[in-house]
Order: structure tokens, then C-alpha cells, then sequence
């Protein structure tokens, strides 16, 4: 009746079709994933968004001045003075703690000096007065 190429032909045939149910089930699952990774992402940029137009508001130059009105009694906020900027060569050296000291960490400031630029200036300026 039925021949052994028969058999082996339907076997064949439902490997395949449990392969293909099987290829077709994953694929759904990955899918699946990538709508809720692209769903995920959407929320995230809205937030993004929503907190861009937070941090806008907030950071208003008109509301800020508002708030500096308000409260500057408490904060006792004035305006910077020119003699108040300074470089950073005029800046006196972090004093060392005792710790630092132990630790045997005396030269941990940054050394620049191989790196300084043409004629001992820096290429920066800005409106500090040294005093």
C-alpha cells in the first residue's frame, strides 16, 4: 500500500510544515518585540519632549527675574562685577588636607605646562582683573 518513499515524503513534508509554523511563530515574536521597542522609544521622545518644553519654560529669562525679585531677600543675589572673573592662573592653589598628605598625593593638580601656548598667553580672554 504504501510505500517506504511515501512515508519518508510525509515525513518530510510535515518536518516542513512544523518547521514553517515554527519559522512564522518566531518571526510574529520578533515583531511583537520591535512594536514595543518602537513603542517605547515613541514614549520616551514625548517625554523628551515634554520635558524640553518643561526645562523651557522654567529657564524663561522673564520668569527667572520674577522669582530673583521674589526671593532676594533670601538669597541675597548681586549682580557679578568685572573684578569678580578671573583666570585661572589667578586662582590661589587647592590647599592640601591631611589625608591627601598620607595618601602621598601632593602633585595631583593637572600639570599643563608642556601644553601652554605660544608667548606664555592664554589664547582665551575673558573680562578678569587680577588684583
Amino acid at each position: 500500500m504504501f510505500r517506504t518513499s511515501d512515508i519518508v515524503l510525509i515525513a518530510v513534508m510535515v518536518s516542513a510544515a512544523a518547521l514553517t509554523y515554527k519559522t512564522k511563530r518566531e518571526a510574529e515574536d520578533q515583531l511583537a518585540a520591535v512594536q514595543k521597542i518602537h513603542t517605547q522609544i515613541r514614549y520616551e521622545e514625548e517625554t523628551i519632549d515634554l520635558l524640553k518644553a518643561d526645562w523651557s519654560l522654567l529657564t524663561q529669562p522673564s520668569r527667572l527675574q520674577k522669582l530673583t525679585e521674589l526671593y532676594k531677600s533670601q538669597l541675597a543675589l548681586e549682580p557679578v562685577s568685572a573684578r569678580q572673573i578671573v583666570g585661572l592662573g589667578d586662582l590661589p592653589a587647592k590647599a592640601l588636607d591631611i589625608q591627601d598628605i598620607l595618601n602621598g598625593r601632593q602633585g595631583a593638580m593637572a600639570d599643563n605646562s608642556d601644553k601652554a601656548p605660544s608667548g606664555d598667553k592664554d589664547p582665551v580672554v575673558t573680562g578678569g582683573i587680577a588684583q
